[in-house]
């Protein structure tokens, strides 16, 4: 059943420190940002099955709730947080994460794990004007490999990864940077997320979210955002113009 709440009051949202122009009217465009691991792809297992890989090989430890633990950072942050601390170098926790990239790009590459209504919201949001950006705490390669996967580069007209920044969700500025690229000022964006450290970094931007139930996702993990749903076919434009409309008007 789809909620509408009023926006999150309670994560702060500090002075914005980009410059965008002004935007004087309600026909101005707006721009919805999509998470990309549980968003656009279902990629619970293969992610869990890959840091699981990876620590065998490494002689490490990994529970799935330590996996739980890990939505929304990079997987540099992961790695030191869990590993890094005083046991490896930098250059061990770069090799380390290479080694886990891509297994777990090998692992999507024989069975794609595309979310239901995807491709038919991406066209929606394109016909109706909407400027669309990932935004994503996910190396680079991932991130590409995965558009190139669902042929949806047209789509996007900017991809934002965990290289482009230097701290991951929930910190804002992944979806701070994918604004600016895209030239929309940040309280004209919807994020579209399925992890709190997300939508904790979209209030923190500005910006308004929706959360989305994927794998390993229960309603009260959500709770934050202004719209929870079970599936983007639930999303149109004109959901994320009211919402974006209300966040607005707060």
């Amino acid at each position: 059943m789809i909620r509408f709440e009023a926006p999150c009051l309670s994560v702060p949202r500090p002075p914005l420190q980009l410059a965008f122009p002004p935007m004087p009217n309600n026909n101005a465009p707006m721009a919805v940002l999509f998470d990309m691991d549980g968003v656009l792809v279902d990629t619970y297992s293969p992610h869990y099955k890959s840091w699981l890989m990876m620590a065998q090989r490494e002689g490490l430890s990994f529970t799935e709730e330590e996996f739980a633990e890990t939505f929304g950072r990079t997987s540099r942050e992961i790695i030191a947080h869990f590993w890094g601390a005083g046991k490896h170098s930098d250059a061990d926790i770069a090799k380390m994460d290479d080694v886990k990239e891509k297994l777990f790009r090998d692992m999507i590459e024989n069975d794609f794990p595309i979310m239901p209504g995807i491709m038919q919201l991406l066209a929606d949001l394109k016909r109706d004007g909407f400027k669309i950006a990932v935004g994503s705490s996910g190396p680079r390669d991932n991130v590409e490999t995965v558009v190139d996967k669902m042929q949806a580069r047209a789509y996007f007209g900017t991809l934002v990864s965990g290289n482009d920044v230097l701290r991951g969700k929930p910190d804002p500025a992944i979806f701070l940077l994918a604004a600016e690229r895209l030239g929309i000022p940040p309280e004209r964006c919807a994020v579209v997320e399925d992890a709190p450290p997300g939508i904790e970094a979209a209030h923190a931007a500005g910006m308004v979210a929706v959360g989305l139930l994927s794998t390993g996702r229960k309603p009260a993990d959500l709770v934050e955002a202004e719209k929870t749903v079970r599936s983007l076919s639930e999303l149109t434009p004109d959901c994320f113009r009211l919402l974006i409309e209300a966040g607005r008007k707060k």
